[in-house]
């Protein structure tokens, strides 16, 4: 009986020194930045701080008149372009034959299959001109890369937009319905964990499924206060401030 109720005792002691309430504090699961690849001037901001938008949905629309011009110049260039090969590919069938026929000289053929090399060439130049041109108006719209909050905007319709030299911050968005609550633990806590572990996080007395998604690999803190971040990623349905106290409960 003696040895049997060691085994119960040491189990006892490593389950206490394992199950803790973890003290936490929320964080943004993905916070991003956003600026126009493109200048401008802004005609309409379609979101405001604090809103929660959808991934594709239009945030800012510049001025777009001067790239939809450059957008169809390129258009009637390619259709130049194309219409140059085609006649340049029928001047060559037509070149051939008589060449075949032995009507015409190496030459003409050369320069006729020359001719045709040019205008393929320029086609494909057109091309490329085209889709840059439709990237570049397609940049003049700022969109959300994801289901996002709105943290700030710094911009206002009529306020010009340069992108030359430092693009400048005009949205500020993080993920919406997900969270993440990073605690400090110690070196023996963290040494029995590994990320995708559920654990869970609470917060004013609520309780939310999570999983581990990174472990600190190097102290941090005061040497008397050192631990190991943890971060815990928690779906969320309503909205969250970075910065909440919270719990992280380990099993």
């Amino acid at each position: 009986m003696r040895p049997c109720l060691l085994i119960v005792m040491s189990f006892g002691i490593f389950t206490s020194s394992w199950a803790a309430d973890v003290p936490s504090t929320l964080q943004w699961s993905q916070r991003v930045e956003l600026s126009m690849p493109v200048s401008g001037v802004v005609r309409a901001v379609h979101a405001n701080a604090g809103e929660r938008v959808k991934k594709g949905q239009v945030l800012l629309t510049l001025d777009a008149a001067a790239y939809q011009a450059g957008v169809a110049e390129s258009q009637a260039e390619l259709v130049r372009h194309k219409e140059e090969e085609q006649d340049a590919k029928r001047n060559l069938d037509r070149v051939q034959e008589l060449y075949n026929r032995t009507v015409i000289s190496t030459s003409e053929l050369e320069q006729a299959q020359t001719r045709l090399v040019r205008a393929k060439a320029g086609l494909n130049e057109a091309q490329a001109r085209l889709a840059r041109t439709q990237k570049t108006l397609g940049d003049a719209t700022l969109r959300a890369p994801f289901d996002a909050l709105v943290i700030a905007l710094t911009v206002e319709p009529g306020q010009t937009v340069a992108s030359q030299f430092q693009p400048q911050t005009l949205f500020v968005l993080a993920r919406a319905n997900e969270m993440i609550a990073r605690a400090k633990v110690s070196l023996a806590q963290v040494e029995k964990m590994k990320v995708g572990d559920a654990v869970t996080v609470q917060v004013n007395q609520q309780s939310y499924s999570g999983k581990i998604k990174a472990l600190g690999l190097e102290p941090v803190g005061e040497k008397n206060d050192a631990g190991y971040l943890l971060d815990v990623l928690f779906a969320v349905k309503e909205t969250m401030r970075a910065g909440t106290p919270a719990v992280v409960k380990l099993p």
